[in-house]
């Protein structure tokens, strides 16, 4: 199989084209062309007045050797890769059945999902256990937040089956490394549990809310047919170690259960785990992270701006950007999390608190486009305790809190969130209301002043980057700077605020059998980064139970 790469051609073009194209890049008849796929579709939207569409194709020709040698100082056509995924080891037919203690995950996010299923189609029968709900009735209980201010703890966006991934545009690309394909792996796995074809060969494959949810309960349903069990309900509450090695887990309601190899497939949210792991004695280390608001635009304007006359092309869909602006107090600023024609949605998991993040659905066809804008801050920024040395890993959660307990008083302690237009806070003056663009977040808005001197929901070093940045991000995408666009607050929770360190072999530095993984441990951000870091680190359990005597 070769592999074509920066095939282009224009965004209207007749579908025979495509294959014309690839004979005359290849220089081949018709008839030597004996199939053709295309592995990626993208788009080059840099001139809005000539937009075209970039392929990657894999194709099956006659004398592959002869073609490739005749085509030896060309970059773009190469033998294709393969992207096959492979069980790192065999496991002997008798293992489950003489295996003791079975594996554990903890958590069932993207990152615990692929885990347990990895762990289960090689025959090792892990057990989940998800403090949440089952995904329909965690779907439930976040619109008793969004439609009636009624907030569950232990089932919302933050907690439950399908991770804080569930409630979220259901972006299926990233930008980490992936000698293995692994990424390819986690795109089959949905596209069996019911996923569109599409997201095999679109270069931004997305899901929506909706999508995820039948495809989170099929998966589910796979792990249990080979023999994994997943409890709903099952928060961990301690972690036994003993000789500093993982020994077992309690549950809230007092239940023990044995075992030895532990995957922690934490989301970031899981603030009273990481307590607990503190207290235990694990290794943990503060980290960077991001804090700012979400803005809402008419997807329109998006559109227009990014498209041109090609707005609105059904190949090109919703439109998105990525920006960033390094500001002049040092603080770099950027958009994230960007769901097009999407709703911005209350993320909070704690009472008293608000939290904002965006979600689509897969049709992204809501008013309004919206992103987090949102600034970089260090454990020098959230240190708890003056003096030197290293940070305590719990600041950056408590730093975070306070910011959220903010908005939600700036909000009315109601769950509405703060909000501003844009223009208002550019003036440094309170908004009265909206305008033309109305806030999507429910179950409120209230319009305030996002960055009154005393009362700011923000530190002032990143109103003042934001303040900055917006005007910069104005001359990258036009109209971006609207006056009547919308900020609310707060996004606080972009990533883990700590990182649980691990060698080379997954395990925790100081306890042997604990296998930190995902967002919640800072080793993912994102639907793909965590189901690939969720896949590698059942693997290394794969491996250490079967080199176990």
């Amino acid at each position: 199989m070769l592999r074509i790469t920066e095939l282009r051609l224009p965004l209207n073009h007749p579908e025979p084209a495509l294959r014309e194209a690839v004979l005359a890049r290849l220089g081949l008849p018709d008839a030597a062309l004996r199939a053709l796929t295309v592995f990626r579709r993208g788009h080059d939207a840099r001139r809005k007045s000539d937009i075209v569409l970039v392929y990657t194709l894999d194709c099956e020709v006659d004398d592959e050797a002869a073609v490739l040698a005749r085509h030896a100082g060309d970059p773009h056509v190469r033998p294709a890769p393969d992207t096959t995924y492979r069980f790192v080891a065999d496991v002997p037919a008798d293992f489950a059945a003489r295996q003791r203690p079975r594996p554990l995950v903890i958590g069932f996010g993207p990152c615990g999902l692929f885990a347990a299923l990895i762990l289960a189609q090689m025959g090792l029968r892990p057990i989940v256990l998800e403090r949440g709900k089952a995904v329909r009735e965690r779907t439930q209980d976040t619109w008793g937040l969004w439609r009636r201010r009624e907030l569950n703890p232990e089932s919302n966006v933050q907690f439950g089956e399908g991770g804080a991934g569930t409630f979220s545009d259901g972006k299926l690309w990233s930008q980490i490394g992936d000698p293995r394909h692994l990424t390819r792996k986690v795109l089959h796995e949905f596209v069996k549990a019911g996923a569109p074809q599409e997201i095999l060969y679109v270069s931004k494959p997305h899901i929506g809310t909706f999508r995820l949810v039948s495809m989170i309960e099929k998966m589910r349903a796979e792990i249990e047919a080979l023999g994994g069990e997943i409890r709903f309900g099952s928060q961990v509450t301690d972690l036994r170690i003993e000789a500093g090695a993982v020994r077992g887990v309690t549950l809230r309601d007092g239940t023990q259960i044995d075992a030895d190899r532990v995957i922690l497939a934490l989301g970031h949210s899981a603030r009273d785990t990481f307590e607990m792991l503190h207290a235990r004695g694990v290794r943990m280390e503060a980290k960077p992270f991001s804090v700012g608001f979400r803005i809402e635009h008419p997807q329109s304007l998006v559109d227009q701006a990014r498209f041109g006359p090609s707005a609105g092309h059904p190949l090109l869909g919703a439109a998105d950007y990525k920006l960033v602006h390094h500001a002049k107090n040092g603080r770099a600023v950027y958009s994230f999390c960007m769901c097009p024609g999407g709703t911005v949605v209350a993320a909070t998991s704690e009472p008293g608190r608000v939290v904002t993040n965006g979600m689509s659905q897969y049709s992204r066809n809501e008013r309004n486009a919206n992103a987090g804008i949102v600034v970089g801050i260090t454990p020098e920024d959230y240190r708890q305790a003056p003096g030197e040395g290293a940070v305590d890993p719990l600041d950056g959660i408590a730093f975070q809190r306070a910011l959220e307990s903010r908005a939600y008083a700036l909000g009315g302690a109601n769950y509405d969130a703060p909000g501003q237009r844009v223009g208002d806070f550019l003036a440094g003056r309170a908004s009265r209301g909206f305008e033309s663009v109305t806030p999507s977040y429910k179950p409120g808005v209230k319009p305030t002043d996002l960055a009154e001197r005393g009362n700011e929901s923000l530190p002032r070093y990143a109103i003042d980057a934001i303040r900055e940045a917006l005007p910069a991000f104005e001359r990258q995408l036009r109209g971006f700077a609207l006056p009547d666009a919308v900020l609310t607050g707060v996004e606080t929770r972009t990533s883990s605020p700590l990182r649980i360190p691990r060698g080379r072999d997954r395990q925790s530095l100081n306890v042997k059998g604990l296998y930190p993984a995902g967002e919640g441990a800072g080793y993912a951000g994102g639907i793909m980064s965590a189901s690939v870091d969720g896949i590698e680190t059942a693997e290394a359990v794969a491996c250490a139970l079967l080199a176990s005597p």
